[in-house]
């Protein structure tokens, strides 16, 4: 069986995701088989694997990092929030049900087989499985339901933790030391070290509270990791992708940051552009006079076109659309350009609700209860518009939707300047974002090699290894190593 290791954190957002993609990678450049693992994952944005199954994305990037394919196995349970008290709850790539948050927790013990045999079946494969643990394991009202979240699926894997610190929110010690001294003694035994991400600074102003802090902990220091400057998916909840402001660049593209956003990474080829501004609005006022309009996934189609609506953004991109901006839906965004939205089963809202659409293109949309999940490739056939020149490109991405929009529905729809797609990851196969561009471009009376290109796949391939120099430079990898032997 694997090795292992567990990071886990003092908080959301401390970094585990990308410090357990970095070590993915180091371990990988070492000459180990790693591959990832999170008990449980809560997100929005999911991904489907070759097999049809579906997982969170944070490790689907750890699994890239590791130079491995995605397995559902890596996420056994993934929590895909509905509501503000309840999830879609999807057991080895399967969705098993809505719950309440009560209910689940209630069940929750129920899913540890399930878990333990995606673990140990990973770990009957890799030569070290690096687990990532949710939120903090310090949460003493959620102690009695952790299960194999972070210390419960530590015991259960007999996994040592690296705890993860976040100094760049401050208050670094306390939230280290503090984390420690809530956990129970055997839960203590098993943290062999302390780690300070997101410095930014002189490491030598920190080491009098690095010492001291060992001295009250009782484990050393780990390392620390500097604040790490890569473009890397990150999770959607707490994602700087929707807090970027800044000036429009030559083009300007706008993603309707809709309150159930999901897959906002199917945009992220359009960040690679020099000078190409992407940019989150959630207001009339922020919209402005974008040259693209990017309607996004969601996990409530339903609501979220209500409030499109009631925000006033709706009429907005309408005027925008009547103009001839280019508008493009991805999924839930593609059913809000439609004519029509109903859901009889009640998969998504109250059975029997029905919407109209923003009428852009001739579909409607029927949601019914068994989702769709799919990986899926083709070549373009005739693309009218202004992406005409997508004819004859290969695409590739995944489907993940309940709704329906009538059979042979071809992988793009269009109408004029108004497109729409199911295809989640669609802009990523190579020819494709520089096709889009391009058009705009050409809409705009600018020369493309104004805008700048790349190549997707070494550029994600130089960032993972750019992650993998500052965590492997932050970290005592001795220590790391010990720890992993169990010394």
């Amino acid at each position: 069986m694997a090795k292992n290791i567990m990071i886990q954190g003092t908080m959301s957002n401390a970094g585990k995701s990308l410090l357990a993609a970095g070590l993915c990678r180091i371990f990988r450049q070492d000459g180990l088989r790693v591959a990832p693992f999170k008990g449980q994952n809560m997100a929005l944005n999911s991904f489907i694997t070759a097999g049809g199954g579906e997982m969170g994305r944070a490790q689907v990037v750890q699994a890239e990092a590791a130079g491995i394919a995605p397995d559902v196995r890596m996420n056994p349970v993934l929590l895909k929030p509905t509501t503000d008290v309840g999830s879609q709850v999807i057991v080895n790539g399967r969705v098993l049900g809505n719950m309440r948050a009560m209910e689940y927790y209630r069940r929750k013990s129920e899913l540890i087989p399930a878990v333990l045999d995606a673990y140990n079946s990973l770990a009957s494969e890799y030569d070290v499985i690096v687990i990532e643990g949710a939120g903090s394991p310090a949460e003493i009202n959620l102690k009695d339901s952790d299960g194999f979240v972070n210390m419960g699926l530590a015991r259960l894997v007999d996994a040592p933790v690296l705890l993860v610190g976040d100094i760049d929110r401050g208050g670094v010690f306390a939230q280290l030391y503090g984390t420690i001294a809530l956990l129970e003694e055997e839960e203590r035994a098993r943290v062999k070290g302390v780690i300070v991400n997101k410095f930014r600074g002189d490491r030598a102003i920190l080491e009098p509270g690095l010492r001291q802090l060992e001295t009250l902990c009782g484990v050393p220091v780990a390392g620390v990791v500097p604040y790490v400057h890569v473009d890397i998916d990150d999770e959607d909840s707490l994602t700087e992708r929707f807090q970027r402001g800044g000036a429009r660049k030559l083009i300007d593209v706008a993603v309707i940051r809709l309150p159930r956003i999901s897959n906002f990474t199917d945009f992220s080829p359009f960040e690679r552009y020099e000078n190409l501004s992407l940019r989150y609005v959630d207001k009339v006022s922020d919209l402005h006079q974008p040259d693209m309009i990017l309607l996004p996934g969601t996990k409530s189609t339903i609501a979220d076109l209500r409030w499109l609506r009631q925000s006033g953004l709706e009429a907005a991109v309408n005027k925008a659309a009547s103009a001839g901006t280019l508008v493009f839906g991805i999924c839930g965004g593609f059913q809000m350009l439609g004519r029509s939205i109903s859901d009889p089963e009640g998969a998504e809202a109250d059975p029997g609700t029905e919407i109209a659409g923003m009428g852009l293109l001739d579909v409607d949309t029927v949601f019914r209860g068994e989702k769709v999940q799919t990986q899926t490739t083709g070549t373009f056939g005739p693309v009218s518009g202004p992406l005409a020149g997508l004819e004859g490109l290969r695409y590739q991405g995944y489907e993940i939707h309940m709704g329906r929009g009538g059979e042979g529905l071809p992988p793009l729809v269009s109408r004029g300047n108004i497109y729409g797609s199911y295809i989640h990851g669609i802009f990523d196969a190579p020819g494709i974002a520089d096709a889009v561009v391009k058009a705009l471009c050409i809409r705009k009376g600018i020369d493309f090699t104004q805008v700048g290109t790349f190549d997707l796949a070494e550029y994600k391939e130089r960032q993972y290894d750019l992650l993998a120099d500052a965590v492997r430079a932050g970290l005592d990898m001795d220590l790391i190593y010990r720890v992993l032997e169990g010394r």
